[in-house]
């Protein structure tokens, strides 16, 4: 059994990487921390969260003391800040852990990106070359040998999905960037209490136009340029993600299944569309990416979707430990 820490636990997706790790019948759920200064330590999880009272009634730690915290588990979770997985993924790895970020602290290999998109310096460039991005149907292979896996986030997860299978097969003129055009609800701005995420306050609203830090993440991983708008939408959960790309002269909507299906077949949280193209309602709740496309002569519009807080971050996490360490690759996400 692997002894399991979920760190900023109390978060929704804390919340949800909890749930998972108490029903793997693999894994051993011993500790849900906190920072020392929150206002969620000592409260019983089950409070936080009544939809796993009298499954997850564990207490809420602060987290004191990362060393000694390490020395009681195989597998670390952190569901923290960027700054705060920045500092901690050293001292988990330097105790033998294998640790699975869900912060964007080691996504990105470029040593100016965390300063201009962070607002920080990184000061572990080693482990940042040795960090694997978890995009879980692509990095399988790296992902068994890897000590440090950087989960991605929920945006670039639905994006490189969709648009992986069309460069792997250089279908898309990339003279015209891809557009990607994507809405989450209002959970992917977390918890905390915020007036621009509050669910009353929410209209439909772009964000972030030019300067998202997805956007480089996304670029990055793909190994070309695209445009990224994000935007809020006014629901709880889930992820839209509208892509409209250029095909090149003569790729017919054949070769596009193809491709999908080539890549995603075996992959059982990857969902294709053949007929129509997915909504939100397929996903929320599910640990899935749908994907769908149309073409009309030599453009594509690719719908991609997802439950930000799952596929987006806690099952992708998940699916990535199952990698990892041999597991069936949707154990505790899907009924087995």
């Amino acid at each position: 059994m692997l002894k399991t820490l979920i760190i900023g636990a109390s978060g929704y997706t804390g919340a949800e990487l909890a749930a998972y790790i108490q029903r793997h019948p693999q894994t051993e759920l011993t500790g849900l921390m906190v920072s020392a200064n929150s206002t969620d330590a000592g409260k019983c999880f089950s409070d936080l969260h009544p939809q796993l009272k009298g499954l997850v009634d564990l207490p809420v730690e602060p987290l004191t003391d990362p060393q000694a915290a390490a020395q009681k588990a195989d597998v670390v979770f952190l569901a923290t800040a960027h700054e705060v997985s920045h500092d901690l993924v050293p001292i988990f790895l330097a105790a033998g852990c294998v640790v699975f970020d869900l912060s964007g602290a080691y996504r990105v290999q470029q040593d100016d990106f965390y300063p201009q998109y962070y607002g920080f310096e990184h000061k572990h460039t080693a482990l940042l070359a040795q960090a694997v991005y978890g995009l879980a149907e692509w990095a399988g292979d790296k992902i068994r040998k890897a000590q440090l896996i950087a989960v991605p986030g929920c945006y670039p997860t639905v994006s490189q999905l969709a648009l992986k299978p069309l460069l792997e097969n250089e279908l898309l003129d990339l003279t015209q960037w891809p557009v990607i055009n994507a809405t989450s609800g209002v959970s992917g701005a977390g918890r905390k209490a915020a007036l621009g995420s509050n669910f009353c306050e929410v209209s439909l609203q772009p964000y972030g136009l030019f300067t998202h830090r997805h956007q480089p993440e996304i670029a990055a991983h793909l190994g070309t340029q695209v445009i990224f708008t994000p935007h809020l939408g006014s629901f709880k959960r889930g992820i839209l993600a509208t892509i409209t790309c250029k095909l090149k002269s003569g790729v017919t909507a054949a070769q596009i299944s193809e491709a999908f299906h080539q890549a995603y077949d075996d992959k059982p949280l990857v969902r294709l569309y053949d007929k129509g193209v997915p909504a939100l309602k397929g996903v929320v709740g599910q640990p899935f990416c749908d994907l769908g496309f149309a073409v009309q002569g030599e453009h594509l519009i690719v719908v991609g979707t997802e439950d930000n807080l799952l596929k987006g971050a806690a099952a992708q996490a998940v699916q990535c430990m199952n990698i990892r360490f041999g597991f069936n690759e949707t154990l505790s996400l899907l009924p087995q």
